[in-house]
């Protein structure tokens, strides 16, 4: 039984960690600032006299004994990480201090969330994590894109420099039941349209592809890469299964029955055109691979939200 920290706990990813680590028998503290998570994702653990919630901003230091470090905390979708990119900048770099801080005073081994926006507008496919990315380092998306490499920098310096235990997972993108309603991804996006049968709104030609992984597989990929000692990451994390927009939009509509039309918009800046990860790393190193398919995780995900999301 460990003590663990997991920030940005009380997120889509974050709390779906927590009740994971919970029911391997370890004590959990779940730190949020609540700018982009919700009590309502956490509310059923509350109960549970082995998790703890502390509200708190990364940017400010935080003393705790643990264990280990789950660091997830960080907007992580454009309408959020854009709201307030100063911010987005400050939870990247400082609020990564802040945790390597901790992580070096008592020794804990820490796992940075990283992301594949590292990589940018990839001119290599699939992203294999030898590949240094193609990033615009002034745009609008910088704040994170930026943000994560900087944050994968302090990483790889505490640990060259200080010997802090640590672990560097990049996640592509992730889905499933808790996704926030106003975050503006594509699946959350697609499902919420399609079951108010409001215009689905596909930017560009939807020919742009993405790799969908759902959340139970992902949580099981950050498990068996924190509990590991050969590695040291980075490590691409996701399904290798790509579509383009299009055709999951028209899933989405023909799963939830929908009246929906699909509508096009312009493509906004910088916005990747093909997002597939290389996942030989993971496969040979953790023996992980995505077991979860598309259908069935849109079934889960449609289902959340008709319960808890149509009101």
């Amino acid at each position: 039984m460990k003590r663990i920290l997991v920030t940005g706990g009380a997120g889509f990813i974050g709390s779906h960690l927590c009740e994971r680590l919970l029911t391997d028998g370890h004590d959990i503290i779940c730190l949020d600032n609540f700018f982009t998570g919700s009590k309502q994702n956490i509310l059923h653990l509350m109960d549970d006299h082995r998790f703890e919630l502390v509200r708190h901003d990364i940017i400010q230091p935080v003393l705790l004994e643990v264990d280990q470090i789950y660091h997830l905390a960080c907007p992580a979708s454009p309408v959020h990480y854009q709201y307030n990119p100063v911010k987005t900048i400050k939870t990247n770099v400082m609020g990564t201090i802040n945790m390597l801080g901790l992580a070096k005073r008592v020794r804990a081994r820490i796992l940075l969330a990283s992301t594949s926006e590292v990589y940018g507008d990839p001119h290599v496919h699939p992203q294999p994590e030898s590949y240094w990315g193609n990033v615009n380092p002034i745009g609008k998306r910088s704040c994170y894109d930026e943000g994560k490499r900087v944050a994968e920098t302090l990483m790889m310096d505490y640990h060259r420099q200080n010997k802090v235990d640590i672990r560097i997972v990049r996640i592509f993108n992730t889905y499933g039941p808790r996704m926030a309603r106003n975050d503006g991804r594509v699946v959350s996006n697609f499902i919420l349209q399609a079951l108010k049968s409001k215009d689905i709104t596909v930017f560009g030609e939807g020919n742009q592809t993405r790799s969908f992984c759902f959340v139970s597989d992902l949580i099981e990929g950050l498990i068996a890469m924190m509990n590991q000692d050969q590695l040291i990451g980075p490590l691409n994390l996701g399904n290798p299964d790509e579509f383009t927009i299009l055709e999951l939009a028209r899933k989405v509509i023909e799963m939830t029955s929908s009246s929906s039309r699909i509508v096009h918009q312009p493509l906004p800046e910088d916005d990747p055109t093909q997002r597939q990860p290389d996942i030989t790393l993971a496969k040979k190193n953790l023996k992980w691979s995505p077991g979860v398919k598309l259908d069935q995780g849109l079934r889960e995900t449609i289902s959340y939200f008709k319960e808890s999301h149509t009101s």
